[in-house]
């Protein structure tokens, strides 16, 4: 049986509590490696596919990351919803570490990352100005209340390149654009989840204030690894949560986003690049 959720857990969260692991599968994509083999396994009842993104042991940086092949492998295990995992910093006084933040956009301050399986000779335009799954995004949130979380539905996700981090003039200036959370992988993961048509949501963990706060410089690696800690945990209860109350039935629009996006002459594309995308676009070339 496929797995049709798939969870990537971000930093600290190189496996999942709970999560009972059946396989682990490797799998090869035209676009190279995956972060790591696909844990394969069953939580909450239910066939899930786990990914560490930095790979277990935290060995890859996040401009490093293989995003095309990471959702690829989801893609071609037959995942068809993905909650993915990230530790973020606060933007504003409101966002308190150890909280969770359910954004609903994104903000690019990366700078040329390759986020498109499309390209040479097939171009598709998809729509991004909701990027996160509104179902996955109000099943998450109700997960949160249910798992006695505190998980805050809406904001915005500024995603910067790192891997250091903001100089202070960097984090107020974001704050006065309203941002509410910072961190370095997840707009690459959910624009391409949304070519592959996977449904996705992004669970932003709040470790610690960004640079900005007065409270920053005493914050330290150990107080970052405890909240890092009680993270983990906390996001074992509201994925089992969320996944036990998965429902059948995608009622979004994330399962047909290419349908009105190809825009090349069917006829033009090459036999080569067909091949290559298959997977994401055979059903609109039949």
């Amino acid at each position: 049986m496929k797995p049709e959720i798939g969870v990537i857990g971000g930093s600290g969260l190189y496996s999942m509590p709970g999560f009972d692991v059946l396989e682990e599968v490797t799998v090869p994509t035209p676009w190279g490696d995956p972060s790591d083999a696909y844990a394969i396994g069953t939580l909450a009842g239910k066939r899930v596919a786990f990914l560490a993104r930095h790979e277990r042991g935290h060995r890859i940086s996040p401009s490093e990351l293989n995003f095309r092949a990471n959702i690829f492998g989801m893609k071609k295990l037959g995942v068809e919803r993905i909650i993915s995992l990230s530790a973020v910093g606060s933007l504003k006084e409101e966002h308190r570490p150890l909280e969770f933040i359910i954004p609903d956009q994104f903000f690019d301050r990366t700078r040329g990352r390759v986020s498109t399986f499309f390209g040479d000779g097939l171009v598709a335009h998809i729509s991004f100005a909701d990027p996160i799954c509104p179902q996955l995004s109000e099943l998450i949130h109700k997960a949160c209340q249910q798992a006695g979380v505190t998980g805050k539905k809406g904001g915005t996700y500024l995603c910067m390149e790192g891997p250091a981090f903001s100089t202070k003039a960097e984090s107020n200036v974001y704050r006065s654009w309203g941002m509410d959370v910072i961190g370095m992988t997840n707009l690459q993961e959910a624009k391409l989840a949304r070519e592959a048509e996977i449904c996705y949501v992004t669970v932003a963990m709040v470790t610690d204030y960004d640079c900005w706060h007065d409270s920053h410089d005493a914050v330290t690696v150990t107080d970052i690894i405890a909240n890092l800690t009680k993270n983990t945990e906390n996001a074992a209860k509201v994925v089992a949560t969320a996944v036990a109350q998965m429902p059948e039935v995608r009622t979004c629009k994330c399962g047909s986003a290419l349908a009105h996006a190809i825009i090349t002459d069917r006829s033009r594309v090459s036999e080569r690049t067909l091949k290559k995308l298959d997977l994401l676009v055979g059903k609109y070339f039949g």
